[in-house]
């Protein structure tokens, strides 16, 4: 009998334990199966070219972050990271939200509120609201360790360059074709270097634009603080400047209205006989303003208070409606000492280049031309008065709504 009892008691103990280790893969199951659901989505963001992508799940939403590099147009890029996300990565018990970043600085959100009787595998692109928020988790979200970083890779972009004017009675036009390659690389988290050089292919502008000549030579560094976001940049710009500027920009809670501003101090810049001449930081240039979105018709209105390179003050009103492909604008300014009584204007358009589509290859530099090729054409003809300088190569009105999330939130509708 002792024997018997003694068998009987292994038995029940070994069903004990069969039974404590069923409860518990079945406890981790779900756990499991998410994080495989949500590595799969990451991988295939990663083999799409996407980069600093991470996922992170909290108590109330699963967080995804991700760098669109790989698709020309943010809108299309992020259309298909949805896509895939929706397919792959949805998680079944909580909120979903995708952070977009910009040489690793947030930019905007997307996300999906999870409610109880939610299916989360019938998740449309309509059912994302795009907006400025981060959302309460996106501190432990950026500690995540990110996969294919952009850290150190290069870009040589080509940026294509048309200018033309009617200054001569001897001629309609005089024209200014020239093509820049340009390096870029991003250092850290939003810090990038940029080098160019400009390649005079046609001037008519005269002997200051025949040879080749140094371009951007910057760093500039972006920063996030809440719903203000801040560009410092250094170094030589176009229009023959060097120097500093800063800019910033704050969103308010309803994301079509907008404020934002800048100051610069700059100097005379020249190359001549490959050296580098420069004059004092002794301009002083800013811009004051702010601007409305229309979301129903994707257009921008700004209106600004300017200080220009000569010292003389002007309003510039400016209204650009953005499509997928290009952007189509007109302004209106009135600048002291100027002729026509100050009153000046005109229009300017920017078309998207191809390839839509590009990945990089590790750390191989890529070669592209620029995301977009623009034209501004000045009515009034204004030869002195109301110039300034672009402080960064990769930054134009073509693209600045670039990471806009109504417009991003239209393209997902749409696209």
């Amino acid at each position: 009998m002792k024997f018997v009892c003694t068998d009987m008691t292994n038995k029940i103990s070994v069903s004990v334990k069969a039974s404590c280790l069923l409860m518990l893969v079945v406890l981790l199951l779900p756990a499991v199966g998410r994080a495989q659901n949500a590595d799969a989505a990451v991988d295939e963001l990663i083999k799409m070219g996407f980069e600093n992508v991470s996922c992170t799940d909290t108590d109330t939403e699963r967080v995804y972050v991700v760098e669109n590099t790989a698709y020309r147009l943010q809108g299309v890029g992020m259309a298909n990271a949805v896509d895939v996300i929706q397919s792959l990565g949805m998680p079944d018990d909580r909120n979903c939200r995708i952070v977009v970043l910009d040489n690793n600085v947030p930019q905007y959100s997307l996300f999906y509120q999870w409610k109880t009787e939610d299916d989360n595998s019938d998740v449309r692109r309509a059912d994302w609201e795009a907006s400025y928020e981060l959302g309460d988790s996106w501190k432990e979200a950026s500690k995540a360790k990110k996969k294919n970083r952009s850290l150190y890779k290069v870009d040589i972009v080509v940026y294509p360059k048309l200018n033309f004017r009617n200054y001569t009675v001897f001629k309609i036009y005089t024209f200014l074709i020239t093509l820049n390659p340009t390096v870029e690389v991003s250092l850290w988290d939003g810090m990038k270097f940029t080098g160019q050089i400009i390649v005079p292919i046609k001037n008519e502008y005269g002997p200051d634009y025949d040879k080749v000549q140094q371009g951007y030579i910057t760093l500039s560094q972006d920063l996030r603080f809440k719903n203000l976001f801040l560009t410092a940049t250094v170094g030589t710009f176009n229009n023959f400047r060097w120097g500093g500027d800063l800019q910033a920009r704050y969103v308010f809670k309803d994301p079509r209205f907008m404020l934002d501003g800048e100051i610069a101090f700059t100097g005379m810049s020249r190359f001549e006989n490959w050296r580098w001449k420069r004059g004092d930081l002794k301009r002083l240039t800013w811009s004051l303003g702010g601007s409305f979105y229309w979301p129903q018709y994707n257009v921008k209105f700004d209106l600004h208070l300017q200080q220009y390179l000569l010292h003389e003050r002007g309003v510039r009103f400016q209204m650009v409606r953005y499509f997928r492909h290009a952007a189509i604008g007109f302004y209106a300014s009135k600048i002291q000492h100027a002729g026509n009584h100050g009153i000046n204007g005109g229009f300017q358009f920017t078309i998207n280049l191809p390839p839509y589509k590009y990945k990089r290859r590790g750390y191989i530099p890529r070669v592209l031309p620029s995301q977009n090729f623009g034209i501004m054409y000045n009515a009034g003809n204004e030869r002195t008065y109301g110039k300034t300088f672009a402080p960064r190569a990769d930054r134009n009105f073509g693209n600045e709504n670039s990471f806009n999330p109504i417009f991003i939130k239209s393209e997902l509708l749409n696209y």
